[in-house]
């Protein structure tokens, strides 16, 4: 069913949002926050989002 999303249901366009928005995020703080890190609790949640598109996208 093609949609104002084109191929995307809106459910699959909200979850590609988030992961760009957390991977642009992610790299910004990055390359300007040198302050901050990266703990395994962020890669423990960013692998969660990544299995999220996994199941949103698996028909």
């Amino acid at each position: 069913m093609m949609t104002n999303g084109g191929p995307f249901s809106l459910v699959e366009l909200k979850v590609i949002q988030e992961v760009i928005t957390l991977s642009v995020f992610i790299i910004f703080t990055i390359l300007f926050f040198k302050t901050e890190t990266l703990r395994p609790n962020h890669f423990i949640g960013f692998f969660f989002l990544i299995l999220a598109v996994y199941f949103i996208f698996k028909k």
